[in-house]
């Protein structure tokens, strides 16, 4: 039954998953969101997929839940009871399922879109490495993820990097788009002094959740190039693996011999983090903001990298080093795992940068001005993105009746 609040704001957030911030950094920013918009009304969450036991405690947090349904008007006459004054999507992907059902119900809800990381630049990285050609971003998900932006009021941005793409090449205006990285709390001298010292930590680790593509194709490299290089180097060291939604394909990748060790999920990647010495991700492709380079910042541990893992998470600072050559990557991992005097010089960087890059609230502050300013503002909005409203218009008439015919269809199953 839905309980209505007397809170004035009434913000509904539409999952793609119910969040799961042990599991991946997405799930750890829809949290950060969902706490960031409870400050200006009553959060609503919703989603179509179930639950599962890493699924975090939302009631805990003052959010009521509910269960919906794809293609089912059940949701049409949810959201017409709530009545809410925000929609945030999760995913573009989400936008296209819900997203005309909110326009035609709840004409007057500002609709707010959250990108993670653009997907077609991430698909689009991804296609260009398996097949050794140069990057296409103009693909069938780019028109999709685009259009879904430009329906939207807003859109969050997690990367400057995505934002001057939208800006640049495909000429999105900037008064949709809204920078919002990564945003925590400020670590304290005392957090950095009760942390693990050099003596203290073993071994390299790497981590990242195994349903995101990137993650498996780092561990892959660090199998293949990186690895047998560095345990040369470092014969007492290991290499832990760690990552939630493991497929068989990446446990077969555990070699006790090799000290190649696939550990599987963790509940607190920081505190998993904060044993070991060095964080090594050779990332090949991906997109937008990394959270395990913002976990090993926190936690004061040096990492290695490659020029797209540290891509617009800071302005060419590092809290160790950046390198697209194995060689020189292997070099790099051996000087940080080895000379205590790097380690401790990266270990300080990585504080300075989380606290100037990630714990740094005027984002979150401005996010809710821009928000209440919009709701404010939102006729003259939507009549300066007569493109978008085109867009909907079109999406409506498409992904509409599709839906209808997918429901009819699942009656009479």
């Amino acid at each position: 039954m839905l309980v209505l609040s007397s809170t004035k704001l009434k913000i509904l957030f539409i999952g793609l998953v119910w969040p799961e911030p042990t599991s991946s950094a997405a799930g750890w920013r829809i949290l950060h969101l969902i706490k960031c918009f409870s400050k200006i009304g009553q959060v609503y969450f919703v989603s179509a997929a179930s639950k599962s036991i890493h699924s975090a405690d939302l009631t805990s947090l003052g959010v009521l839940e509910d269960a919906i349904f794809l293609n089912d008007s059940s949701f049409d006459e949810y959201i017409l009871e709530l009545r809410p004054d925000i929609v945030v999507f999760d995913r573009f992907m989400v936008e296209e399922q819900y997203g005309w059902r909110v326009a035609e119900h709840c004409p007057n809800a500002l609709r707010i879109l959250d990108t993670e990381d653009l997907h077609f630049v991430r698909l689009a990285r991804q296609e260009a490495y398996k097949k050794s050609t140069p990057v296409n971003y103009y693909s069938a998900t780019a028109r999709r993820e685009i259009a879904s932006i430009l329906r939207s009021d807003i859109s969050l941005i997690i990367s400057q990097t995505e934002m001057e793409l939208l800006e640049g090449q495909f000429n999105v205006a900037r008064e949709k788009l809204f920078y919002l990285p990564f945003q925590e709390e400020y670590l304290s001298v005392q957090h950095q002094e009760n942390l693990p010292s050099f003596e203290v930590r073993n071994h390299f680790v790497f981590i990242g959740n195994f349903i995101h593509e990137p993650n498996f194709r780092t561990v892959e490299v660090l199998k293949r190039d990186i690895w047998p290089l560095l345990r040369k180097r470092c014969p007492s060291a290991e290499l832990h693996i760690y990552g939630a939604y493991a497929s068989e394909k990446v446990l077969q990748l555990n070699n006790v011999k090799e000290k190649f060790l696939v550990k599987g999920r963790v509940e607190d990647a920081r505190q998993t983090i904060s044993y070991y010495r060095v964080l090594i991700a050779p990332i090949p492709f991906g997109a937008g903001a990394k959270g395990k380079f913002v976990d090993a910042m926190a936690v004061g541990t040096p990492s290695v990298t490659t020029t797209v893992g540290a891509e617009s998470m800071t302005e060419g600072v590092w809290n160790g080093f950046v390198d697209d050559n194995n060689e020189d990557f292997v070099e790099k991992c051996v000087e940080l795992y080895e000379n205590k005097k790097i380690w401790e010089e990266m270990s300080q960087v990585g504080f300075e940068l989380f606290n100037q890059y990630f714990a740094d609230t005027r984002f979150s502050e401005a996010l809710e001005a821009h928000v209440i300013a919009c709701q404010d503002s939102l006729e003259k909005i939507r009549k300066s993105n007569f493109i978008g409203e085109i867009l909907l218009q079109q999406q409506v008439n498409a992904t509409k009746y599709m839906s209808l015919w997918i429901e009819e269809k699942n009656k009479k199953q």
